[in-house]
């Protein structure tokens, strides 16, 4: 316990709130047990240390992560006994799917201790919400949270603050820009690198393999009992989708090419997705994350296809990445019949400067969004308005 002690006052001396996620003012701290998901490398850890140096007693809280030795020989459970016992009212834990029977544990934690309010966080989706629902679903409040959008990027990288707009406020070109402030170069830079915090850390690139490589060999497999063989597989898929992206599935012919049923290639679609690799772009029985049908399959962010596509990286795929990235923090986006997407009874038809307005002329309200120029008029929108989402 004392070590863990040490180690958790360090990791808070050194952690520094000059900048805040979009979810820290989001997030009901207050919950008795409230959990933080989402993908490898988006800001989970920062965001959790950061509340505790704003807002708590370091001396009555602890912050610990899963993977810590401690836990080879102790029980989650047993940690929270003696942590209460010593008046603690606080507890974060980090990386919790990597505890076996994990929400079993908070279950417990959750029963025994009333007076103690815990935060767990985890890289893997798939293991989180496969807990949440069988054990927790009544006792914990679970977050989302994904990686920077354009304008929380602006103003981690390049110190440029901007509000956050609604939907409508894009939509009506209600845009205050600083003075003399050109969004496309910072804009590009993003697309590239600026989806995750650690984007100018050393061998970005590298990183960002690194983390592709570990979801689909330990994470994914994990979570649904794979062998080996089967996480080569998810590579593959993988592979197919970021050389074709968009990528409309065929799930017969997915299926011989990897040497497994059309019904595992859905599995294994829904596997990627949640762990946040990739998107699946579903018709309006079922919204991006329900049961529809799935018409398109994009890689999650830009910052994913330059990593995996390289030069070879297709500008129009670049483009439909960003805006159902950004937008779905907020929206359900769901496939249009007669363009790109539809929210809300909006038509959206993504393209660059010099792109058409054919495909909206019999949408009810229809929009089309350009890249490549820095203001927009009537219908037409810039595409990099929509990074100030969230």
């Amino acid at each position: 316990m004392e070590r863990l002690i040490a180690s958790y006052r360090k990791l808070i001396a050194d952690t520094t709130a000059t900048f805040h996620r979009y979810m820290f003012d989001r997030i009901n701290w207050s919950n008795r047990m409230l959990g933080i998901v989402g993908p490898r490398g988006v800001g989970k850890t920062t965001m959790m240390l950061q509340y505790i140096k704003e807002q708590l007693n370091a001396a009555t809280t602890l912050y610990v992560t899963a993977d810590d030795f401690y836990f080879s020989t102790h029980h989650l459970v047993d940690l929270a006994d003696t942590f209460a016992k010593l008046g603690g009212t606080h507890l974060f834990i980090d990386e919790i799917h990597k505890l076996p029977e994990w929400s079993r544990e908070l279950k417990l934690i959750y029963d025994y201790h009333p007076e103690l309010r815990v935060v767990y966080s985890g890289s893997s989706v798939l293991d989180i919400t496969k807990g949440t629902t069988a054990d927790l679903s009544r006792r914990a409040i679970v977050y989302h949270l994904q990686g920077l959008s354009w304008r929380e990027y602006l103003q981690l990288f390049h110190n440029i603050t901007l509000p956050i707009l609604s939907l409508d406020d894009v939509l009506e070109h209600r845009l205050e820009l600083p003075f003399g402030f050109r969004p496309l170069a910072s804009f590009h830079d993003y697309l590239r690198q600026g989806y995750y915090p650690f984007a100018t850390e050393p061998d970005y690139g590298q990183r960002l393999l690194a983390i592709i490589e570990k979801t689909l060999e330990v994470d994914i497999p994990q979570y649904a009992e794979m062998n080996a063989s089967m996480a080569r597989k998810l590579k593959q898929l993988l592979a197919i989708i970021s050389g074709s992206v968009p990528f409309k599935p065929n799930m017969s012919t997915i299926g011989q090419a990897l040497g497994v049923s059309r019904n595992n290639v859905a599995d294994y679609l829904l596997y990627i997705e949640e762990a946040g690799l990739i998107a699946q772009l579903r018709d309006d029985t079922g919204g991006i994350r329900g049961l529809g049908k799935v018409n398109k399959v994009y890689l999650d962010n830009t910052n994913l296809v330059y990593a995996l596509a390289g030069p070879l990286a297709d500008i129009g795929n670049v483009r439909e990445t960003f805006f159902i990235n950004q937008m779905r923090v907020g929206h359900d986006i769901i496939s249009s019949p007669i363009a790109d997407f539809l929210i809300d009874g909006r038509t959206f038809e993504v393209g660059g400067r010099k792109k058409g307005y054919h495909q909206i002329e019999t949408a009810a309200e229809g929009y089309v969004v350009k890249d490549d120029i820095e203001f927009g008029f009537a219908n037409t929108i810039p595409l990099w308005a929509f990074g100030l989402t969230y």
